[in-house]
């Protein structure tokens, strides 16, 4: 017996003692697959191999590790599987395409110009020895479609489900609504794909995910890396008996307001007018110089360094790499504009990789701070207050939480306002000029984003607490 290792769940399956796997790998009867996480996206991509042929399910735009798996396995990427259209990636299936000839599979309802081919509801593919069934379950969209992989006996072993099933909880609805269908209406349906394909699956089928905890695709997606549906039967508040009305109040209400760049990256994913990473690394890996940035009008500057305790860019928002920086960088900045990246020397190319994944293509170069502190440019220095310094400051001072509704449920300090930092934007009118204001946050991060966010929209008395709330309430 080897185990196949997952963090969070353990599973044993029958195979050659010979064989040692890694983490995210699975060896079936017939077939060998692995699972690739990405953490900035909280996404899970999939390799499936059976006799030398090979599906990619949900490919990120960087396809070089799925390339590096089938070339080291010697196997040819036969497919590529989407479950449905992204909304929170720029998705790696043309790419694939060009670089390998690979045909691009989606379910009922998809309509796409890259489409090789349309599954029907419950129709087959076969890959070497084994077969994958498509299982159509919209809900989170209406192509949305769940693959069921088979291996060699014809037994079911696991279930792809992208954005339809998560652990502990199911696609939010309120992606893809249109004119004449609301996010009721896909929570009905979901609640429908749920019962008639994802219930009826034995209890030992194991399901993979498109997305672990941190994702936005999910109110509250819980810790781990795969289950099994019996699990999910009796752990997933969506899944438990209840009517259709129910499930509806249950997965349509409290959904928080989903980042801006969802809708882009949905419409984008839909076309081919997107470019290969490679081709975004190669024109936006540019050092400039400060006298460049200065002559570039327009121009949007995000600072992804960790500290900027020794000042920031006149104009640039900062958002660091350490925290969720594609989730916040397309919450908070639109698509439209140039991007200059300021970052630490050594991570040029990651900076440029993670906007690039979330649809920000137009990077024109980069430059280190440094630089620009030296050549005599103007920088802002940061108002960055430790607790008590914060406390006294903030007595005659508009205090502004942005922390999530959530959070302020746990509590807020007497007399703040109330401003997530992912509606700040759309909220400056709230905030007067003319007064000192001060920023918290749950651990310093956002505060800092917001801190910057505000200077740049012309705020000159800003200050923020270097740490969270249950440091200052103590």
């Amino acid at each position: 017996m080897i185990k196949i290792l997952q963090k969070f769940n353990r599973t044993l399956f029958p195979f050659s003692k010979e064989v040692q796997l890694k983490q995210s790998e699975t060896l079936g009867k017939g077939f060998y697959q692995q699972q690739i996480f990405t953490g900035c996206l909280a996404e899970y991509a999939y390799y499936i191999e059976s006799n030398k042929e090979a599906i990619i399910i949900d490919p990120l735009r960087d396809i070089q590790p799925y390339l590096n798996i089938a070339k080291e396995r010697g196997a040819k990427i036969k497919y590529v599987l989407l479950t449905h259209f992204h909304a929170d990636f720029i998705a790696g299936h043309l790419s694939l395409q060009r670089e390998t000839d690979a045909q691009i599979i989606m379910g009922p309802r998809a309509t796409a110009p890259f489409i090789s081919k349309v599954l029907n509801d419950n129709e087959y593919l076969k890959l070497g020895k084994v077969k994958i069934q498509a299982l159509h379950t919209p809900g989170h969209t209406q192509e949305s479609t769940c693959f069921l992989l088979y291996d060699e006996e014809g037994k079911q072993h696991s279930i792809y489900t992208g954005d339809t099933l998560f652990l502990g909880e199911v696609g939010r609805p309120d992606l893809a609504v249109k004119s004449d269908v609301t996010q009721y209406d896909l929570a009905s349906m979901l609640y429908a794909s749920l019962k008639q394909k994802i219930l009826g699956l034995p209890d030992d089928v194991i399901v993979f995910p498109g997305h672990g905890a941190g994702s936005a695709c999910g109110k509250n997606i819980s810790a781990g890396y795969s289950c099994t549906v019996g699990n999910q039967k009796k752990n997933n508040y969506a899944l438990q008996e209840m009517d259709q009305e129910t499930f509806v109040q249950l997965v349509a209400s409290d959904l928080p307001k989903p980042p801006q760049y969802f809708f882009y990256n949905a419409g984008l994913n839909k076309t081919n007018q997107f470019q290969d990473l490679n081709l975004i690394l190669k024109k936006a890996n540019t050092k400039l110089t400060p006298a460049q940035v200065v002559s570039k009008q327009g121009i949007q500057i995000i600072d992804s360094r960790n500290s900027i305790s020794d000042g920031f860019i006149p104009g640039s928002i900062n958002v660091p790499l350490q925290i969720p920086f594609a989730h916040w960088v397309g919450t908070l900045l639109p698509h439209d504009r140039e991007i200059v990246i300021v970052c630490e020397p050594g991570n040029e190319e990651q900076t440029i990789m993670r906007l690039s994944r979330i649809g920000y293509d137009n990077i024109v170069g980069y430059l280190h701070f440094d630089d620009w502190k030296s050549s005599g440019n103007p920088i802002n220095k940061p108002t960055e207050l430790e607790v008590q310094d914060f406390l006294k400051r903030s007595k005659l001072a508009q205090i502004v939480d942005v922390r999530t509704k959530e959070e302020w449920g746990r509590g807020i300090l007497k007399h703040a306002q109330l401003i997530t930092l992912s509606e700040l934007p759309q909220n400056l009118e709230k905030l007067d000029k003319l007064r000192d204001i001060s920023i918290y946050c749950g651990t310093g991060q956002r505060a800092k984003i917001a801190h910057t966010l505000l200077v740049a929209n012309g705020f000159t008395r800003v200050q923020y607490c270097k740490v969270g709330y249950d440091d200052i309430i103590k």
